[in-house]
């Protein structure tokens, strides 16, 4: 496998994946691993290709949710439901290292494409399967979208207001965090292969990463047996800390310690509360917490949000405005600090991208490489780069078990 000399320098060079995943956490796994160098094959089914080229919204034609999860991969487009696009595609794993999943349980079975059947002819493969509830339990055979896997895991019944009740977040946070973690599980498993030799099976669901990123909440039932409900705007156990009222609008602040305590009543010349024995410290603040906030807001209506965070931060307070996304993006720190990179698109010209936010000397501060590929652009040249000749090639797609880009 040919490589320019920049991605050689990439933490993981010289990788191959197969993604034969779909909609959102096996690619964002998969995009990870693209970031960090891996040669990322992303196989779609023919004739259409992957499902979320479909979903909107759209710039100039093309999706503007597949932009946002496929850089730095290639396109190749094999029809699944010929026996024969499925005979290429284990002829294909047994010349990667990595494939990656997340069809319902079952199903890569069903077409021959498991782990126990690819390990069999390439046993230093590394399986990574996201499914919506794991392979087993009583919910081990359901299908799963992110906002159900947001419900059952209990994220949505901490997050909201009073009046809404449970609320979705705003992204689709079960997918992205599955994807995550199976990203490191399959980095873990690489590692491990230095040393065994071995590939393995890499196993993680939406649910479980859910359930995996609920910290203290979570702990406060296993510990103390608390069922903590919505939080609102308010951290669920420090007090100030949340969103507070200036005189042009909300802004983010904390005060996490008791020291940080005396120095913003300090600032607001409120230093009656700083010895007060309802509020001295961060049980009474947060038993008072209604009267708390409502004594900050008066004093924080006096001025602006950019004044009020520049004024904490010089006295060491974490605080900050509540930005919308033009406002992100239009943001002088997220553009100085390579937060949005740009790349040429085949189709739509230059394309501005959200970057790997992972800062090392290995990605030279330009994660994002290559457009999102067109449907089927890689074809050709990924079956070429796997040993088959051009006449085989040729017949595949003469016969639909392939398909390429449209020229």
């Amino acid at each position: 496998m040919q490589q320019d000399p920049q991605t050689n320098a990439l933490p993981l060079a010289g990788l191959r994946v197969l993604d034969l995943s779909r909609a959102l956490a096996g690619p964002y796994c998969a995009m990870i691993l693209a970031d960090l160098g891996a040669e990322v094959i992303k196989v779609e089914p023919a004739p259409g290709g992957e499902m979320i080229r479909g979903w909107g919204p759209f710039q100039d034609g093309v999706s503007v949710y597949y932009l946002s999860i496929h850089r730095n991969k290639k396109s190749m487009v094999v029809n699944f439901r010929d026996p024969a696009g499925l005979a290429l595609l284990r002829e294909m794993a047994r010349q990667v290292d990595i494939v990656v999943e997340n069809f319902k349980p079952g199903a890569m079975g069903e077409m021959g494409l498991d782990y126990a059947t690819l390990a069999r002819d390439n046993p230093r493969l590394i399986f990574a399967s996201i499914t919506g509830f794991g392979s087993t339990g009583p919910y081990g055979a359901w299908p799963a979208v992110d906002q159900i896997a947001q419900g059952m895991s209990g994220l949505m019944s901490l997050t909201g207001q009073r009046e809404t009740g449970p609320t979705r977040v705003g992204i689709p946070i079960g997918d992205v965090v599955g994807g995550m973690w199976g990203a490191m599980g399959v980095l873990g498993a690489v590692i491990a292969r230095q040393a065994s030799g071995k590939g393995q099976l890499v196993e993680t669901s939406l649910l479980a990463g859910l359930i995996g990123m609920l910290t203290v909440q979570g702990q406060r039932h296993l510990s103390l047996g608390e069922t903590p409900g919505v939080a609102g705007n308010d951290h669920p156990v420090i007090c100030p800390y949340g969103v507070f009222q200036a005189q042009d609008g909300p802004f983010n602040m904390a005060a996490t310690s008791d020291d940080m305590w005396a120095r913003l009543c300090r600032l607001l010349g409120i230093e009656d509360w700083i010895a007060h024995p309802e509020y001295r410290d961060n049980t009474g603040r947060s038993r008072n917490r209604e009267q708390v906030k409502a004594r900050l807001n008066e004093k924080f209506a006096a001025a602006g949000k950019m004044h009020w965070a520049e004024k904490l931060i010089a006295l060491g307070l974490p605080a900050g405005p509540i930005f919308t996304m033009d406002q992100v993006f239009e943001d002088q720190h997220v553009r100085q600090t390579g937060l949005v990179q740009e790349v040429e698109h085949p189709t739509l010209g230059l394309l501005r991208l959200i970057a790997n936010p992972i800062l090392m000397d290995a990605l030279r501060g330009n994660s994002v490489r290559t457009a999102p590929p067109v449907l089927g652009a890689d074809t050709h040249e990924v079956l070429a780069g796997f040993g088959l000749g051009q006449d085989r090639i040729a017949a595949l797609e003469a016969s639909g078990t392939i398909q390429s880009e449209k020229k």
